[in-house]
């Protein structure tokens, strides 16, 4: 039946949730069933009455119910309480004489009696049905939603959904600062606000709290600072000359008085953690008894020594109350005891810290002894000052401990306190549990001390005096700095490492909130007159105190009776204390204050409690899976009266049980899932088990109850008693102590996990039972990660030989029959090694992985196969199946290692034996050899986990098995049985001694290398598997043989045996490689980095490599500053390229850019020296000046002509900013030597011999001529012609062309396969795409849609049709686009070279005619490029046929790019057409500055006649100009005035006339090209056309006659500025064949204007 998984929702209410009723213990007791309609989730019991939680969420009530005015006086049968329907209600509560319930949304409803407020409702006396009581935040309308409740004889407790405690009703167990009962409006309880909650339970008159430890990773809500009721400040901060005090001292003034006069002085045990002094805390109620410590474990107290202590009104109370001022007086005159008192009770003190040298905290109390002052004013004012001197305190006592006592402290302490969880050892144990664990958050304020989060432990502070939940913050934050340097450095270099056996994490830190949480306290407060608080004393409480011995017991339950308590661990043990008149604490220690533990036979687990008024029911684990119910406390006669029991109970010692009773009808309630007892009154809620389900979650429960007692006797009876030992570290050596640490430490995490699952199991029997809640289904990886981490662990101290070792050691602690290891370690035979016992007792776990995969299976089998939980359960258990398999496996693996190095030489073990690693197979039985190997050579083959060991002699070699390839050599005729094994240095061939063993090697060395890349065991089934681990891998391996790679580490990709892919490589001089590796070599993209030992920075390399050398295009940074960007080969600049030199790039002295050969500039260059302010443009060789070259200065000299040994030496030709020329012979930079001509700005030139230097006085042998003015003719000759001695342009910039041809797979320019060319094209498409889809940050949206576009090759076979030419101007244009392209690539390099060049000290107008002619060739040679690629592409000046019909649109569509414009059809190809717009808008601004400079003087001269001309009106101008009347645009009355009247109409308007044409016309400065600037000058005509036209209303052919002065004003009124640079840009790069055409005319117009302009004369 599956529904039977599903506990809700079941029809039958009679399977689920059945009751069960009885009162007593005697054997005729026979329980009752209360018949109910659905099954009962939970059940609450007051003094006379009961209250049900019903399936769905009803409630009802049964017994006596006064409050019920209807009622007869009879008890009742189950009532359906009808108020509370339409309600789901999720929990109930009763109290002696009232009842509660909490709904589904939070909400709380009482009833019953209220006489003392307990209801929470003002007014009434009782409250007969449900009612809603309303829980308010203080100071707004915001409702509190709450989980659960209590209800005690007259108070209340609610556990809010914040895990805060509210409470309402009277006396001093409600825990609130309250000076009038009863509180009617429920009040949060400020003393647990912040820490986080997890039940509550009421008695009659006192309360009690179960809390979560603030770990580190405890829930910490912020601190609420203000109190609630008096509204003052909880904290306060005083700031004292060099320190603060933080106290939580505030005492509110509507606190009650405690009823009675505590004696002056107590007799109580102080905890070395605890302060000297009582603290300032607001944990006592009455200031003027402040306690310092309860007394802790029973057991223990006994045993611990007492000391007394005087008490002393800390001085933070406000002032002690009258009487128990009188009462301390009337024992000394002063408040404060004498001198005397305070010497003898530091000298106990101290005496007792002698035997506790190993706690720091007690230490830290005695030594504060020399700081102690004298008198009873020095005591006061020592109390201010211990409690604030945090500081001073820290840094002195720490310094003044002695190094040995801190060791001790660090070391053994902890690792002895770590095993502190189970209730057993002497009082040392108590003591240091409770000092090193330092209270992690009681009320006193202790530093609660933090343990990391997995093993290792800080640094325990000692309890400051004035500590708050503040200070603990505070305080934690702030030690770091405190603590002397000098000592944490001594501390650091202790080797051992300290673990906590008791990890705060839970099974994993990050599901704390998941797994239930078993680091807790016990709070308590209320009436404490039977000692039900279990601090130790009678005393009221009226705030909650910890109690602190059941601190570290992990109580995960508490119930509270009438006067007693219960508190449940997850070990499944009972403590108890308060009153025990009737036997209800479960031992006879009456009664009793602290708690203490239960008695109960060995082996009786309990796993539910709860408390009656005079009894106890405790809810076991018994010898089979059904639960056993324990009663302890008062027997209830049936026949008689209640009274007369009463009077006897004292009389009869029969009356009650001496320990707690086994009840003989249990096993007849099915399986019981929680007990409930009050007032007399016991209850069952049981199940039966349908389908065997509900045993299955039982035994499931029981099991994990178990194992987990277990885990808890192996922690505290083997673990900590060897840790504890003083000889374990010799025994073992360090590394076996270390691996015998993490042991612990993770043997601790897996019975914590443990706990918290038992816990949690627990949980789910008492509320849901269901199988969706178990955490094993949902967080099975939690568990799995757990046990395997475990059992690693435990194989690497196996295999270290640990447990051997630890032979000796346990002889000491267990003797030489160690029946303890026997009986934990379930071992049945005679005589077994202790060794053997320890290690089958650390394997123990495993088997119960194996318990769970069971219990699971078994679960499963209650269910549909079909439904989900099946699936669930199934998955389940298939996941600890597998576990389980792989983990005896990798036992086995660890028991044959072990075995293996018992029987190795020794030397070599040292070395080799690692924890980690595990022997697969060796050739000891001669299965394998090295071929070729000598007569007498030894060789042995050890193949382990990680790697395969090659011993000879008496050396051996360690092959990593990730990076080693193994393959069979073919089998030939010689029938040998060959391997090869390949590493990454060596290759080695074996020959096996049989096929089989080949075979055997070969599956053993794979399966060994699939393991070690994968980084896990194979499961199971994989033994069987044949698959070769892959060929290609990432690994990581350092070379040791001589050569490149000495000592060099690679990580990454790596090819049979050779690194391959990405990957980085790091020299053990700081030089790193990172990038790609071809058959283990650098080649691909990389960077390199190699650093500078003379500069103590690197040179840095990113860039193209090729066969392990930079090869292809990179850049060097150099760490003198330099940086080169540019070609590579063979690891050396060559090609093109520019190097910045300088310190800053930015600006850099010298830039070089051009040709480099073999690391050196040689061939055509520019050289930029912004130090000089020179740029030299020519030939360079071995770094020099070399050839023929150009210099020009930023002071406008110019220098053309031979260079030789870097310096102006042979013809040349110099020329200064005022055109004064010398054309002669030179010898160095600057100096004439030889003959030569000097020609002056006027032309007078002088002829002779010179020598010196220019601008520093020459002198001169020679003839002075000054020419005639008739001789016109010679002095045209004498103009010097520039350009003559400089590079030619074809010769410039080869080595970028070169590069361009070589990428695309071409020795020299038009030598190669086009098809081969646009193959290089697509490839280096793709790779370059590659690469910047890895750093796509470089990559604009446009740019990526501009290589999508790319990424169609156009058709480059058939003839061009002018459909075809467009295709491929449109890729041209994207192609120029992106750098990426190779076309693109050398568009941008020109660009960048042109701009070197030309910009900046190159911007002097006489290397205009140079600029021009580097862009023709620049035209010239990238058009040889296109034409190689589309091969079909007419020559230079060829002719496209136009198709005749579409001629119109074709025309205009393309007339902007094209300059044919003549009517017949055709298209002449030429480069200009198509190259132009992709490279002149990229050169346009130094081309453009340098035609300005040279038009520099003609432009000025017709600016200001344009100036001049302007300022006349629009007739004026038409006027002056002599354009024709006709064209005046001028609209004329019709009644024609006389011409006098005409004028002032329009005599005043400027700009009016042919605006449009003028508007048109200034649009040529915003175009580039050429072609573009024609066009403009096209449309401006047009426009003039037209406008003339409207006018005359007809057709109308021009004259130059007419048509001349129009365009000329039109010019005129366009005022552009540099006309003259525009015209003469266009006349230089104008398309040949555009010349003579409709465009030329009009050009010719243009320049006709310009030159007219010029030279008009305004009369």
């Amino acid at each position: 039946m599956e529904a039977q998984g599903k506990s809700s929702e079941d029809e039958d209410g009679g399977e689920r949730g059945l009751l069960h009723s009885w009162r007593g213990y005697s054997y005729s007791v026979v329980p009752e069933r209360l018949l109910l309609p659905r099954p009962v989730l939970q059940v609450a019991l007051g003094a006379q009455h009961g209250v049900l939680l019903v399936e769905g969420g009803q409630v009802y009530t049964f017994g006596e119910l006064p409050w019920k005015q209807t009622q007869s006086s009879q008890p009742t049968k189950p009532t359906l309480e009808n108020a509370l329907s339409g309600q789901r209600v999720v929990a109930v509560a009763a109290g002696s004489f009232h009842s509660g319930a909490v709904t589904e949304d939070g909400t709380v409803h009482m009833w019953g009696d209220n006489a003392a407020g307990q209801c929470g409702l003002s007014g009434l006396s009782c409250v007969p049905n449900p009612t809603p009581v309303a829980l308010l935040e203080p100071g707004g309308a915001q409702s509190v939603p709450i989980l659960e409740l209590a209800c005690g004889e007259k108070h209340s407790l609610a556990l809010s959904a914040q895990r805060e405690v509210w409470a309402w009703g009277s006396g001093c167990q409600l825990g609130l600062k309250a000076a009038v009962f009863p509180v009617w409006k429920p009040q949060k309880v400020e003393q647990l606000a912040g820490r986080w909650v997890l039940q509550v339970a009421c008695g009659a008159s006192h309360s009690l709290a179960l809390v979560r430890c603030v770990g580190p990773d405890g829930i910490q809500r912020p601190p609420v600072d203000k109190c609630n009721q008096c509204n003052q400040l909880l904290y306060t901060m005083t700031d004292k000359e060099d320190h603060v005090i933080i106290s939580d001292g505030h005492y509110c003034p509507m606190g009650v008085e405690a009823r009675e006069d505590p004696p002056p002085t107590q007799t109580l045990k102080t905890s070395p953690s605890e302060p000297i002094l009582p603290s300032h805390s607001s944990s006592t109620s009455t200031p003027a008894a402040r306690t310092p410590d309860p007394t802790p474990d029973p057991e223990d107290s006994q045993k611990a020594g007492t000391t007394t202590t005087a008490h002393l009104p800390s001085d933070s109370d406000p002032l002690p109350s009258p009487k128990a001022a009188a009462s301390t007086s009337s024992a000394k005159s002063s408040p404060y005891p004498g001198e005397q008192e305070v010497k003898e009770y530091l000298r106990k003190l101290s005496d007792a810290s002698q035997t506790e040298a190993k706690m720091a905290n007690g230490g830290l109390h005695a030594l504060q002894t020399p700081s102690l002052g004298r008198g009873s004013s020095a005591l006061n004012s020592l109390v201010a000052s211990c409690a604030s001197a945090v500081g001073e305190r820290v840094a002195s006592t720490y310094e003044a401990l002695s190094l040995k006592r801190m060791m001790n402290f660090y070391l053994p302490s902890s690792r002895l306190e770590a095993l502190g969880g189970a209730a057993d050892g002497g009082a040392e144990r108590v003591r240091r549990e409770e000092s090193v664990q330092a209270k992690k958050s009681s009320s006193t304020g202790d530093i609660h001390e933090e343990e990391a989060e997995g093993l290792r432990r800080r640094l325990s502070l000692p309890g400051l005096l004035s500590q708050g939940r503040y200070a603990v913050h505070l305080l934690s934050s702030s030690y770091g700095p405190l603590l002397s340097p000098r000592l944490l450095r001594k501390m650091g270099r202790s080797r051992t490492r300290a673990f906590a056996l008791t990890p705060m994490g839970g099974g994993v830190p990050e599901d704390q909130e998941v797994f239930p949480t078993l680091q807790t306290e016990v709070w308590s407060w209320g009436h404490g007159e039977h000692g039900e608080l279990g601090h130790g004393d009678n005393l009221d409480r009226l705030q909650p105190l910890c109690i602190k011995s059941l601190n570290k017991k992990e109580v995960i339950r508490v119930s509270a009776g009438a006067h007693h308590s219960i508190a449940l661990t997850a070990q499944s043990q009972v403590y108890s204390w308060g009153s025990n008149l009737s036997g209800q604490l479960g031992h006879m220690d009456t009664p009793s204050t602290v708690p203490r533990l239960a008695k109960l036979s060995e082996g009786i687990r309990v796993w539910d409690a709860s408390a009656g008024e005079r009894h106890t029911l405790l809810l076991a684990d018994g010898d089979c899976i059904q639960p056993i119910i324990y009663y302890s406390g008062q027997q209830v006669k049936e026949a008689g009266g209640e009274e007369e029991e009463v009077e006897e109970e004292d009389e009869r010692p029969g009356g009650y049980t001496q320990q707690p009773v086994l009840l003989p009808f249990c096993m007849n309630l099915g399986f019981v899932s929680g007990v409930v007892a009050g007032g007399r009154r016991c209850v069952a809620l049981s199940d039966r088990n349908v389908m065997g389900f509900i045993s299955s979650l039982h035994e499931l429960a029981s099991a994990e109850r178990k194992f987990y007692c277990k885990l808890c006797d192996v922690k505290s009876q083997v673990l900590r008693p060897l840790l504890e030992l003083e000889s374990l570290s010799s025994a073992l050596g360090p590394a076996a102590t270390e691996l015998l640490q993490t042991l612990a430490g993770r043997f601790s995490l897996l019975s914590h996990l443990t706990g918290q699952h038992a816990a949690s199991l627990t949980a789910n029997l008492r509320r849901g039972r269901d199988v969706s809640s178990l955490l094993m289904l949902e967080h099975a990886s939690i568990f799995l990660d757990v046990y395997n981490n475990y059992c690693s662990t435990v194989g690497n101290f196996f295999v270290m030989g640990g447990f051997h070792a630890l032979t000796k050691p346990s002889l000491d602690i267990f003797g030489k029959s160690p029946e303890l290891l026997q009986r934990l370690s379930e071992c049945s035979e005679e005589n077994t090694a202790t060794s053997d016992l320890l290690v089958a007792l650390f394997y123990l776990p495993t088997q119960h992985l194996h318990e769970y995969g069971r219990l699971l299976l078994k679960l499963a089998t209650c269910f549909e196969v079909s439904s989900g939980d099946y699936q669930k359960l199934q998955d389940s258990w298939s996941k600890f199946e597998a576990l389980t398999l792989q983990l005896k496996r990798k036992r086995k693996e660890a028991e044959y290692t072990f075995h293996f190095w018992k029987s190795f030489p020794g030397k070599m073990t040292d070395s080799l034996r690692k924890p980690h690693r595990r022997l697969i197979y060796e050739s000891s039985n001669k299965s394998l050899s090295v071929q070729n190997a000598g007569r007498f050579s030894v060789n042995w083959f050890i193949l382990f986990n990680d790697s395969l060991v090659h011993a000879q002699f008496s050396t051996h070699h360690i092959f990593a098995l990730a990076t080693l390839w193994v393959e069979p050599t073919p089998e030939d005729e010689s029938g040998l049985h060959g391997l090869k094994v390949v590493t990454p240095e060596e290759t080695l061939t074996l020959l096996a001694s049989s096929s089989a063993e080949k075979t055997k090697w070969l599956r053993a060395i794979n399966q060994a290398v699939d393991q070690a890349l994968s980084g896990v065991g194979q499961d199971a089934g994989g033994s069987t598997s044949k698959s070769d681990p892959p060929i290609s891998r990432t690994a990581s391996y350092t070379f040791y043989k001589d050569g490149r790679l000495k000592d060099a580490t690679y990580e990454g990709r790596w090819l049979t045996g050779k690194p391959h892919g990405r990957g980085i490589l790091k020299w053990p001089d700081r030089r790193i490689y990172t990038g790609s590796f071809k058959s283990g070599l650098e080649d691909g993209f990389g960077e390199f980095a190699c650093p500078n030992k003379a500069l103590s920075k690197d040179d840095l390399y990113q860039g193209y490599w090729k066969e392990g050398k930079m090869h292809g295009l990179g850049t060097y940074r150099y760490a003198s500053g330099e940086v080169y960007d540019g070609s590579f080969q063979d690891g050396m600049r060559h090609g093109h390229g520019m190097l910045r030199s300088g310190k800053h790039n930015t600006s850099s002295p010298s830039v070089f850019i051009g040709q480099w050969l073999q690391d050196k500039k040689t061939g055509y260059g520019v050289f930029d020296d912004i130090t000089k302010g020179e740029k030299y443009m020519g030939m360079w060789q071995d770094h020099q000046r070399q050839g023929t070259g150009v210099v020009v200065t930023q002071f406008g000299l110019y220098y053309e002509g031979a260079f030789k040994d870097n310096k102006m030496m042979g013809t040349g030709i110099l020329l200064s900013e005022d055109d004064t020329t010398y054309e002669g012979e030179f010898s160095d930079d600057w100096t004439l030597s030889g003959k030569g001509v000097l020609t002056m700005p006027n032309g007078d030139y002088l002829e002779g011999s010179f020598s010196g230097e220019w601008g520093s006085g020459l002198k001169v042998t020679g003839s002075y001529f000054k020419p005639n003015l008739f001789d016109a003719e010679k002095d045209k000759n004498r103009a010097v012609k520039l350009g003559r001695l400089s590079v030619r342009a074809e010769e410039k910039w080869q080595a970028v062309f070169e590069e361009c041809w070589s990428q695309l797979g071409c020795e020299a320019p038009g030598q190669g396969e086009h098809l081969k060319a646009w193959e290089n094209i697509a490839v280096a498409l793709t790779s370059r795409r590659q690469q910047i889809q890895d750093s796509p940050e470089i990559l604009s949206r446009s740019h990526s849609k501009t290589l999508e576009g790319l990424e169609v090759i156009p058709q480059h076979e058939e003839p061009i049709t002018i459909e075809r030419y467009h295709i491929v101007r449109m890729y041209l244009l994207k192609a120029c686009d992106t750098p990426l392209h190779p076309l693109g690539r050398l568009v941008e390099t020109l660009v960048a070279v042109y701009r070197m060049t030309y910009v900046g000290v190159g911007a002097n107008r006489r290397l205009l005619p140079q600029a021009v002619n580097e862009i023709k060739s620049y035209l010239f040679r990238i058009f040889q490029i296109v034409r190689f690629l589309f091969p079909d592409l007419p020559e230079e000046g060829g002719l496209i046929p136009e198709p005749t019909e579409n001629l119109p649109d074709e025309n205009q569509e393309t007339s902007a790019d094209n300059r044919s414009e003549s009517p017949k059809p055709g298209r002449v190809v030429s480069s200009s057409a198509l190259l132009l717009p992709v490279l002149l808008p990229r050169l346009y601004p130094p081309l453009f500055t340098l035609y300005a400079l040279e038009k520099e003087k003609e432009d000025d001269m017709y600016w200001e006649c344009v100036l001049r001309l302007n300022k006349q009106p629009d007739l004026a101008l038409l006027a002056f100009l002599g354009v024709q009347q006709k064209f005046w645009p001028v609209s004329i009355p019709n009644s024609l005035p006389a011409p006098g009247e005409k004028q002032p109409v329009i005599s005043s308007t400027k700009d009016a006339c042919f605006a449009s044409a003028v508007e048109t016309l200034q649009q040529i400065s915003t175009t580039f090209t050429p072609s573009d600037k024609l066009q403009v000058i096209q449309l401006t005509f047009e426009e003039i056309t037209q406008e003339v036209q409207s006018l005359l209303k007809q057709d109308f052919l021009w004259s130059m006659d007419e048509l001349f002065p129009v365009f000329l004003y039109v010019v005129l009124r366009a005022r552009i500025r540099n006309l003259g640079s525009e015209v003469s840009l266009i006349e230089d790069l104008m398309d040949p064949c555009v010349q003579h055409g409709e465009h030329g005319i009009m050009f010719t117009t243009l320049k006709a204007c310009y030159y007219q302009i010029q030279h008009e004369k305004v009369t």
